[in-house]
């Protein structure tokens, strides 16, 4: 396991970091504020330090918007909270009825869902008709993602991305948290003659088939088939519903494995597995007890297996490269993961934002276990992702120069297509930002912040409470 996990490090001890990421915090948001334009697009990552727009898909917007909600919900600053609410009002409408993406739970979970939540918790004062609002806007995003369906020849389904029916993600794991939301507020899918289709049925589906056909646990499946390693992508025959092949889009190919879709699992499955405890154990959804338990049992299976192939893939401190098979790796010292994580290095870049990704997966995972009684196991994955935030909390991560608009430094966006910029005098991306990244280590920081304060444990669902 080449991470070397601080077991020492507690959250309480992550305090002052912790504070002081949000006080730089504070500034970048309101210095993208205070020079985005909406007519430019959303924002994606940063050049020379300064957010830049990328026209693929729109699935970053909600992340500009709820880090200010992150960021009142840590700091009290009202400031924020206004931020944050008036865009969510102004500009995440069409994100709510985009038919388009796969991307719902990033967009909309991340700003309607984190007012809904405030606003649950008392940190937002009583609105009825707010709240109606946030919970109106959220059922419809849970059904319109859920709406993106691709029916297999075995009869279960998977929503299927932005690039057409054939296509299922690993990304879209952490993105069904829009159909629990939504299935959480009392909401179905209609379809044809009214048919009433549930949204925890298809988290489930699509979390059985993410398993199944995007992670691997080393059972033969092909001559790559590593437990625990993650195709980006899935492929599929519409025709008749029949598995073709692995492929990726964002990672070097389909048979090694991009950092940031394992990042993806490691937290998707590890917060459904939290969401499944809410789940009443008669849930129509469930055929009968041993069905239940069959469902958990993959998630926890496949939370595992990803959570210990990152584990083995990343640097000693819990950096990854961006590609576990990235062409370049050979020119990288033998045992290159065996020492901290190096941004500068002339090969391979690293991928912060994976790491910021998993370290909350890692988490959650731990806490998870440790709550279920295995002690053992759940410290360890808590350890290793407090020993990622560790490192993330602090320099060369994190983003200290007042004139740089990125939180969390050396995060990759698409290798493959050559969309991050290079640095004069450098031979990788290295030096920028994006705005998934510093959301999830703002998402990360709360988590821990939270936790070291006595509040509430952070979850993106359980809204039902008053």
């Amino acid at each position: 396991m080449p991470i070397k996990i601080d077991r020492t490090i507690t959250a309480r001890k992550l305090v002052p970091k912790i504070e002081r990421l949000f006080e730089l915090s504070a500034s970048k948001i309101l210095s993208i504020e205070k020079t985005w334009k909406p007519a430019d697009g959303t924002p994606v990552f940063t050049v020379k330090g300064r957010y830049t727009s990328r026209g693929w898909t729109e699935w970053t917007q909600g992340f500009q918007f709820g880090a200010a909600i992150l960021q009142f919900d840590a700091t009290g600053d009202e400031q924020f909270l206004e931020i944050g609410r008036r865009k969510t009002v102004e500009l995440m409408a069409s994100h709510v009825s985009h038919i388009g993406v796969h991307d719902h739970g990033f967009n909309n979970v991340s700003t309607y869902g984190n007012l809904l939540r405030l606003m649950r918790e008392g940190k937002l004062p009583p609105n009825d008709r707010e709240r109606e609002f946030y919970e109106l806007a959220l059922k419809v995003s849970g059904a319109v993602q859920a709406a993106r369906w691709t029916k297999l020849a075995d009869g279960t389904g998977y929503i299927h991305s932005f690039n057409g029916p054939h296509s299922l993600f690993v990304d879209t794991i952490r993105s069904c948290r829009a159909l629990a939301v939504a299935h959480q507020l009392g909401h179905v899918l209609m379809g044809e003659q009214d048919a009433k289709i549930s949204l925890l049925q298809r988290v489930v589906e699509h979390a059985f088939n993410t398993a199944r056909y995007n992670v691997y646990f080393g059972q033969g499946r092909d001559a790559y088939d590593v437990r625990g390693r993650t195709a980006h992508e899935a492929v599929f025959n519409v025709s008749n519903g029949v598995f073709r092949c692995p492929n990726s889009q964002q990672g070097y190919s389909p048979f090694s494995t991009w950092t940031r879709g394992l990042a993806w699992a490691v937290c998707g499955f590890a917060e459904e597995l939290e969401f499944l405890t809410t789940v009443p154990a008669k849930a129509p959804e469930f055929r009968d007890r041993r069905h239940r338990e069959s469902v958990e049992t993959m998630l926890l299976q496949t939370a595992l297996a990803t959570a210990d192939f990152y584990l083995a893939n990343s640097c000693a401190d819990g950096v990854p490269m961006w590609d576990t098979g990235a062409p370049n790796l050979g020119r990288l010292p033998a045992n290159y993961l065996n020492k901290p994580s190096d941004p500068y290095n002339r090969w391979e870049p690293v991928d912060s934002s994976a790491a910021a990704i998993a370290a909350q997966g890692l988490v959650r995972l731990g806490n998870f276990l440790c709550d279920r009684g295995d002690g053992k196991h759940g410290a360890l994955y808590r350890q290793a992702g407090l020993t990622v935030a560790n490192t993330l909390f602090s320099e060369p991560f994190l983003s200290t120069d007042p004139k740089h608009q990125g939180l969390l430094l050396h995060s990759v966006y698409h290798r493959p297509n050559g969309w991050d910029h290079i640095a004069p005098g450098q031979k990788v991306p290295n030096g920028e930002s994006s705005m998934w990244g510093d959301y999830h280590l703002r998402e990360l920081a709360l988590l821990l912040w939270r936790q070291a304060r006595g509040e509430a444990y952070l979850t993106f669902f359980d809204y039902t409470k008053p």
